[in-house]
């Protein structure tokens, strides 16, 4: 029996990498876009077809969609800097009309958004669930604010009949994060041994490889036109470090932080690195309504997520082996953190 053809934007990125070898595992045939000069490291050994090409290039979309059954549109650019970003708005949602467009005219058979929670407008009490709507309007930044309209853009082409599924996973954590994740980085500031300053707050965390099954069982069985929360467990920031450094080994301390203080520093770090761990946009997420339902995914895909902490450990043993050599562990870890 033929196998079927599974295009991946974003392949590269955590979520993606992962999806490939979900997909290839089950003996399935992958094809992925690649921007040309894009490290492909994540990609090393795998059976997977290669097209160059970019989301915001027609030509190379529609060379990427044809024959292709199902399509999975994980490409974006991730900030969680404050203020306008035209190049972030231009990519998540330029890119992904982009992707509708050639979609209808190349009859994929399915197209897979990878959404975000972020993107939904949430109570700030009560339960989050998939009938808080995508709000462009209420969002806490450009990323935010892309990802809403990007989904309202799917909604609307399943509406004149693309098949089309939307997932919105929660904060991913989880092995093969070869592009350091915003999780990746919290990990890599907790290994090395030391005094860790912590911030008030928590989110709702969840397993890369939950969430890759997810946009599979997403692909096969969902509805089109909804959306399907994936989802994980509610973990304080200190519960989050005390996973790793149990995990890590070695002594390890953690000083709250007063929220003043935590406000402040958000407010000056861009100005000293392009890329801070906190931010304004940051502390405003991990202080915000963590109470996040995946009961639909459940019901209607058979989505079943592993415990939080599972996957922050396997993250953490992840990245232990690839910082290999324990004498230079220290200053690997603080360079790949910056």
């Amino acid at each position: 029996m033929k196998t079927s053809l599974h295009l991946i934007t974003g392949a590269t990125g955590h979520i993606g990498n992962v999806l490939v070898r979900q997909l290839l595992a089950r003996g399935e045939r992958v094809r992925v876009l690649l921007r040309p000069g894009r490290t492909a490291q994540a990609l090393e050994g795998l059976e997977v077809e290669r097209v160059p090409g970019d989301i915001l290039e027609l030509d190379s979309l529609q060379r990427a969609l044809e024959g292709v059954d199902i399509a999975y549109h994980l490409a974006a650019r991730v900030s969680i800097l404050p203020g306008p970003d035209p190049e972030t708005e231009r990519v998540n949602l330029d890119g992904t009309c982009n992707m509708l467009a050639v979609a209808r005219a190349s009859g994929v058979r399915r197209l897979v958004y990878a959404s975000s929670i972020y993107a939904l407008r949430t109570p700030a009490s009560g339960t989050i669930d998939e009938s808080c709507p995508f709000d462009p309007g209420h969002a806490r930044g450009a990323y935010d604010r892309s990802k809403a309209a990007a989904s309202l853009a799917v909604l609307q082409a399943a509406a004149e009949g693309l098949e089309a599924v939307l997932v919105c996973p929660t904060a991913v954590a989880g092995p093969f994060d070869f592009q350091r994740s915003e999780a990746g980085r919290g990990i890599l500031y907790n290994l090395t041994p030391g005094i860790k300053f912590l911030v008030e707050g928590g989110y709702d965390f969840v397993d890369v490889r939950d969430v890759a099954r997810g946009l599979i069982l997403a692909g096969e069985r969902g509805r089109s036109g909804e959306v399907y929360i994936l989802g994980g467990e509610y973990l304080t920031v200190h519960q989050v470090s005390e996973t790793i450094w149990q995990a890590a080994g070695g002594w390890h301390t953690g000083i709250p932080l007063p929220s003043w203080m935590a406000d402040l520093a958000a407010a000056v770090m861009p100005f000293f690195t392009d890329d801070p761990i906190v931010t304004p946009y940051s502390l405003q997420a991990i202080r915000s309504n963590g109470n996040i339902s995946h009961a639909r995914a459940e019901a209607e895909l058979g989505y079943r997520p592993r415990p939080a902490r599972q996957a922050i450990r396997e993250a953490v043993a992840w990245w232990l082996e690839r910082l290999a050599e324990p004498e230079l562990l220290p200053e690997r870890i603080a360079k790949a953190a910056v």
